[in-house]
């Protein structure tokens, strides 16, 4: 333990005395400057070198103030302001300039208090506070340590009799100094170590969500794509018995068609059941196209939202796939407006394109003296909308309107006959 203590030592207080250093400026984004504009933020920037600057004109004045004057006076004055100014470079530097100013102050300033005068006492002070900000608490307990024993030891020698000694009152007052930037360094780690593990967190909650939608379209898919399977395995096994007398080779070929519809649906089965299969509350209701829209919209107007719903275009039947997922990403739009901004209203436009399906859910900004709270969120069911455009190839934009609303459109592409007999 003793070999560790003076490792650390001589890393703090010997090794780290010639780092370089620079004091950085306050950040743009921080709480005191991100409200500002203009050269006001550039000004507030410079805040911390500013007040160090101040304080070594205090110390400087300070030290002219209480020296006997003479031609020592302005080495006196100058040995208090440098290793002020010098923790802005070099902080673990400036504490050993501090304890020489401390000694060259305490010789040439005449008969005063000892071993710190006026001056060195409230250079001597800052230094220590300063250099116990950009440095760890450890680096501060020993330069604390080094100023009592020096102290004490320049009483000892110099100081009975002659001076009035001050060791004690430097080291109450700097260890209360320190005490208050400790509880600050605690509490900023702690704040640091919350905030990586909220950033951790936020996206692991987002990854989860992400698998899960990825899990809720694959037990889809499977319903959707298993139907249309068992529907061909029926017709190929059927469509011989329709027809007269029918050739070898038909019947060959309605069998071969069966059995790749049969193996096929077994391996999706296989694939994608066992997503169903860790989910034992997954409905086996048929799932919603938006023919159920209507009904959507009633359960959302009784929960309080005034919503209306817009068609254009030719309605036709379109893939099951798409229908399902052009009814969800229409109930988490609506889903949100009741979230985030209640009280207002909100307008579901469909429209039936050539090659495609396009949505538009917009709402209007809510009143502002509304009685119910919007509702906190991680911005999931914008993550799960996006995660079902992107798997049916589409396009989708969300975002705020110029109103103060909020707007989610998207494309969902639809082959043509055409496209699907080629």
């Amino acid at each position: 333990m003793a070999a560790d203590a003076l490792r650390g030592l001589r890393q703090d207080l010997f090794r780290d005395a010639f780092a370089y250093r620079p004091l950085p400026r306050v950040a743009a984004d921080g709480p005191l400057t991100r409200r500002l504009r203009g050269r006001l933020r550039e000004y507030v920037s410079w805040t911390p070198h500013a007040v160090i600057c101040a304080a070594g004109f205090f110390a400087l004045l300070l030290a002219s103030v209480s020296s006997d004057g003479g031609s020592a006076e302005p080495i006196v004055a100058l040995c208090a302001l440098a290793p002020v100014l010098l923790t802005m470079v070099r902080p673990v530097a400036a504490f050993w300039a501090s304890m020489a100013a401390t000694l060259i102050c305490g010789v040439l300033g005449g008969w005063g208090d000892w071993p710190w005068p006026p001056g060195a006492f409230l250079s001597h002070l800052v230094v220590l506070t300063v250099v116990a900000i950009r440095t760890r608490p450890r680096t501060a307990a020993w330069m604390w340590l080094l100023t009592g024993v020096y102290g004490f030891f320049a009483e000892s020698l110099f100081g009975w009799g002659h001076y009035s000694t001050n060791t004690a009152p430097m080291l109450v007052v700097s260890a209360m100094a320190l005490l208050v930037v400790t509880v600050w360094h605690i509490r900023r780690e702690a704040e640091q170590e919350v905030t990586a593990q909220q950033t951790v967190t936020a996206h692991e909650r987002s990854r989860r969500t992400l698998l899960e939608e990825r899990t809720t379209i694959a037990r889809e898919l499977h319903d959707v794509v298993a139907h249309h399977m068992s529907v061909v395995a029926i017709q190929a096994e059927a469509a011989p018995y329709r027809v007269e007398n029918p050739p070898p080779e038909l019947e060959r070929a309605f069998a071969t068609i069966r059995e790749n519809a049969v193996a096929a649906l077994t391996e999706l089965r296989r694939v994608l059941g066992v997503v169903r299969a860790e989910d034992y509350e997954a409905p086996d209701a048929p799932q919603p196209t938006l023919a159920d829209l209507d009904a959507l919209l009633a359960n959302v107007r009784d929960a309080g939202l005034d919503v209306g719903k817009t068609v254009t275009g030719a309605v036709r039947e379109l893939p099951q796939g798409v229908e399902l997922s052009a009814y969800r990403i229409v109930q988490e739009a609506l889903s949100n407006t009741l979230r985030h901004a209640p009280g207002a209203s909100a307008r579901v436009e469909i429209g039936y394109v050539l090659g495609g399906l396009g949505l538009r859910v917009v709402n209007t900004a809510p009143p502002a003296p509304s009685l119910v709270k919007p509702s906190p969120g991680a911005g999931h069911g914008i993550t799960g909308m996006r995660e079902r455009v992107s798997m049916l190839g589409g396009e989708m934009t969300a975002g705020p309107t110029d109103d103060g609303g909020y707007e989610v459109t998207v494309f969902l592409p639809v082959p043509t006959a055409s496209e699907d007999d080629a």
